[in-house]
């Protein structure tokens, strides 16, 4: 299944946070990354669609005290969605390998594990 280019500056994203993978760290880090502006609206709407898909996974979890306590929904990479990933990464056309490692185990990964993966 090819992916649409920010489709993989999304999954390449959640990647990176690892579990600190939310909204406005990943349009940060998108946009930090890619120099591309990102509106929340477009980057939960393609949560929705990857979700969907059965490549993304999500939940919502507590705020910070910064918030009031308000939700966030946190998300992470499913083993479909890096295989997706990869499969769309070696696609003529759609980004290349572009020198970004992949990891091959599940999207949530303990804290204490290198990050390694730019978007």
């Amino acid at each position: 299944m090819a992916l649409g280019d920010f489709e993989q500056l999304v999954l390449l994203a959640v990647l990176h946070l690892g579990d600190e993978a939310y909204g406005v760290r990943i349009v940060d880090a998108i946009e930090e990354r890619s120099g591309r502006t990102v509106s929340r609206s477009a980057l939960y709407v393609t949560f929705d669609r990857l979700e969907g898909k059965g490549l993304l996974e999500s939940d919502l979890r507590c705020g910070d005290d910064t918030r009031g306590g308000k939700l966030r929904r946190y998300v992470a990479v499913t083993p479909d969605g890096l295989a997706a990933l990869r499969e769309s990464r070696g696609t003529p056309g759609m980004g290349g390998s572009q020198g970004v490692r992949i990891p091959s185990g599940p999207g949530r990964r303990d804290r204490s594990e290198p990050q390694g993966v730019d978007p």
